[in-house]
């Protein structure tokens, strides 16, 4: 499967090159065309054959440079019998036949007979953990068919970060069942492979029209529009109205918890307006463009937390990451999916955490036991605590920014499949049970497209242990794409000369994309790492700053408004 998918990669990326000239001149000279006068081809007797052979070179062009032509010819072929074309047409009938398939998709799956008469409780929650992933990867879908009205560099940004997203819940739902049983990880996986062939050729050609224009056009407003077109989070300029300049300053003072006014009060011992977080966030009003602040007083909050998708633009302030403390034990061992196992779970966009702790105590030996788990777009997390053994935080999916957190775990204990920068953290290393190797990171990059990836800048990463015979890696690739750059970063003389170890075997997909760049200390000593074609130990500044916070999770554009301190490059 994953030579197959390193072979299909490789062609792929041979005929990338070879096309990109000629689509950069079809879509450069549609999409100029289309926003100037849009398209139109009944100009003379014979327009309809040359249309018709426009269309054809046109759809041809794209689907050549997909993971999944085929499928991209079939389901792209009506737009050729259509009377104008233009650039943003092939991407948006792109987009809606994978939201059409996977509509049909799990409506189908989920009434398989099969599935409707599963009774294993894991499995039942399996299920319902998929129901939610696909629901997510449809309202991803659909929101990227709708893009802001900003520069042209970051609407493409928007857009595959919605588009990877739709790709990592897709397979999200797959793995768990993979956690289960092989039979039925494959019934899942043969029911939503149409859907995710579709996902990534909209990722593909979203890729191939930014290579094309970015440089070229200064509006996505010069692509006629995608889309209905509304701003993200209101923002005006670098700052959202909700986030006065004060308020940014505060954020970042230690008073600021004080002096901000926060909409809610949460305390153990009665002195707020909630004695737990779960009831305070049923206040926050749905989809609001204004920042509601809840304020956490010192504490340890027993109970799994959830804010919802609908709950946009949460900030939660706590009296500090050992003080004001969210604890949970659910894990995989007794019953629950890796997905339904986080503490703290957030799904609202624009969500803000400073001063606070999150923890799982289910202990190694219960396996996959989730502290945090993060699927929020332009999410932050601020001085916070991250505590748990096996997949403390999980980075699901979308952008995020990590400043002077400090994570403790064993295996995988960062992992995920969003676009993500830590920053200023500490990463803490724990004593893992006995036999076991610590891994720092499990990326999960499913696609060559996608805009994900984890980095890791300016950090240490030290032992929180005596971790005497015991093996630390920097991480190993959970998928073909795993995508983890560590640069400027202190590490230990604990972390293992090899620095990386393989998920399976003895070796790595030749597809994914490790990097070292900058580092201190005698961990950051290269000379005996693994020889993986994947790994890179001397990539440029140019390189390295492809994972910057102002070029991989575009913060320059949205972390102002948080008031969380952040270096935008490298």
């Amino acid at each position: 499967m994953a030579h197959d998918q390193e072979s299909v990669a490789a062609r792929k990326k041979t005929v990338k090159k070879i096309s990109i000239i000629a689509i950069s001149s079809i879509v450069l000279v549609g999409c100029i065309v289309a926003a100037v006068v849009g398209i139109t081809y009944a100009k003379n007797g014979n327009s309809s054959d040359t249309q018709s052979k426009s269309f054809s070179t046109a759809i041809k062009a794209v689907c050549d440079v997909t993971l999944y032509p085929q499928s991209c010819y079939n389901s792209l072929g009506p737009l050729a019998k259509s009377d104008s074309l233009k650039p943003q047409d092939i991407y948006k009938l792109s987009v809606q036949v994978a939201i059409n398939e996977l509509s049909r998709a799990s409506d189908e799956f989920f009434n398989m007979p099969q599935v409707k008469n599963i009774s294993d409780p894991m499995a039942v929650k399996t299920l319902g953990s998929c129901h939610e992933l696909l629901s997510l990867a449809l309202d991803s879908l659909n929101e990227s068919l709708s893009i802001p009205s900003k520069s042209l560099f970051d609407g493409f940004s928007d857009l595959k970060t919605k588009l990877s997203a739709a790709g990592t819940y897709q397979q999200t739902c797959i793995d768990g069942f993979g956690d289960i049983t092989y039979a039925s990880a494959s019934m899942a996986s043969n029911n939503l492979k149409n859907s995710g062939q579709h996902t990534s050729n909209s990722l593909s050609i979203v890729d191939i029209m930014d290579q094309s224009i970015q440089n070229s056009i200064d509006s996505m407003d010069s692509l006629g529009g995608i889309g209905r077109r509304r701003r993200l989070m209101n923002f005006d300029g670098d700052f959202p109205s909700w986030m006065a300049s004060k308020d940014r300053k505060l954020l970042q003072s230690s008073k600021g918890k004080s002096l901000i006014k926060v909409d809610a009060v949460v305390a153990k011992d009665g002195s707020g307006d909630f004695i737990n977080i779960s009831d305070a966030l049923e206040e926050v009003p749905e989809k609001s463009n204004k920042r509601f602040v809840i304020y956490v007083k010192q504490g340890v909050y027993v109970e799994n937390v959830i804010v919802e998708k609908k709950k946009w633009n949460v900030m939660m302030i706590g009296d500090g990451m050992d003080a004001t403390i969210v604890s949970g034990s659910l894990n995989f061992i007794d019953g629950t999916p890796t997905f339904q196992t986080a503490t703290f779970a957030v799904f609202g966009k624009g969500f803000i955490a400073r001063d606070m702790g999150f923890r799982n105590t289910a202990g190694a030996a219960k396996h996959q036991a989730v502290a945090l788990m993060s699927t929020a777009d332009l999410s932050v997390f601020y001085r916070c605590k991250f505590d748990a053994y096996q997949d403390t935080l999980y980075a699901h999916s979308n952008r995020q920014f990590y400043r002077e957190c400090s994570i403790y775990g064993t295996v995988d204990f960062i992992f995920g499949n969003s676009a993500v920068v830590f920053q200023n953290c500490h990463i803490l290393p724990k004593k893992p049970m006995p036999g076991q190797k610590n891994t720092i990171t499990a990326q999960g990059k499913i696609d060559p497209n996608q805009n994900t990836g984890i980095s890791i800048q300016n950090c240490t990463i030290w032992p929180s242990a005596n971790l005497t015979g015991v093996s630390t890696f920097l991480g190993r690739p959970w998928k073909n794409y795993s995508t983890t750059v560590i640069m400027s970063t202190t590490m230990g003389s604990f972390i293992d000369p090899a620095g990386w170890l393989p998920w399976v075997g003895t070796t790595a997909p030749d597809t994914i994309y490790y990097a070292e760049y900058r580092n201190f200390g005698q961990g950051a000593v290269t000379k005996n790492r693994v020889n993986w074609k994947g790994l890179k130990l001397n990539i440029t500044s140019k390189e390295a700053s492809k994972f910057s916070v102002q070029k991989f999770i575009q913060g320059d554009k949205w972390l102002p408004s948080t008031g969380v301190s952040f270096k935008k490059d490298i």
